[in-house]
């Protein structure tokens, strides 16, 4: 532990990129700790919800230390090692919707919904991002797919299920929604920086912008974000 944090000095210095990605590293495994020494304390109710959150910082700390070493390693933007996280916790945190709206009725098509449209949202994202498409075209279908996302928590069928759950959930629903609409907004912030270059938008590349940062920093806040809300919702409801 003294050599990560006496590397994560060193690199600091000389490198905010490497500094992000250790506290993100460090921000993911202590919302955790936090998560699972609350699990016997919370009623069996939520319990899978906030076992969940749990789970979605636990598998973001395990890739941002191993994103972290990559980076250090001078091998650029771990962007595959990134996708491949956001692929595991995202439809985690769309599974969060289907938990706290279950007892009001929510049935399985709604958890594949949000799971499917969250896996289609970040494919097309990377392929776009990785080179394998036009950056323009694949990050539009993306676009697409997150703001079908959006519809639902904030319009389609999540929206009316927690309303009907209660005032706790729909407030919990409402904090939720206002991480997808804003928090998760942080994300075409890095994608536009990360292929600037060639298309349209290419003078966003002059902002000088840093796609991981902002990764980095979007993470942070909607990963631990979305758990405090679960977890603020388990003792309201209890």
């Amino acid at each position: 532990m003294y050599t990560i944090l006496l590397d994560a000095a060193v690199a600091s210095k000389v490198d905010l990129t490497a500094f992000t990605f250790f506290v993100g590293t460090m921000a993911m495994m202590a919302a955790s700790v936090f998560f699972f020494f609350e699990l016997n304390a919370t009623s069996p109710e939520w319990r899978t919800s906030v076992l969940v959150s749990g789970l979605i910082t636990f598998i973001a700390a395990v890739h941002y230390y191993y994103m972290r070493g990559f980076y250090l390693e001078g091998n650029g933007s771990p962007t595959f090692f990134r996708y491949v996280d956001w692929l595991l916790t995202v439809p985690l945190m769309c599974i969060e919707f289907y938990l706290i709206t279950k007892k009001a009725g929510a049935k399985q098509s709604v958890l594949w919904k949000m799971i499917f449209w969250s896996v289609v949202m970040l494919v097309t994202g990377y392929w776009g991002e990785a080179g394998l498409g036009d950056a323009t075209i694949w990050g539009t279908i993306s676009a697409i797919a997150y703001f079908v996302i959006v519809y639902e928590v904030w319009m389609g069928d999540v929206k009316k299920l927690a309303t009907s759950a209660g005032t706790a959930v729909s407030q919990a629903n409402s904090a939720l929604g206002w991480f997808v609409l804003v928090g998760w907004a942080i994300y075409p912030l890095g994608y536009l920086a990360g292929t600037a270059s060639g298309q349209w938008y290419s003078a966003f590349g002059n902002l000088g912008l840093n796609m991981d940062i902002i990764y980095n920093i979007g993470d942070a806040v909607n990963k631990i974000g979305f758990g405090l809300v679960i977890y603020s919702l388990s003792r309201k409801a209890a």
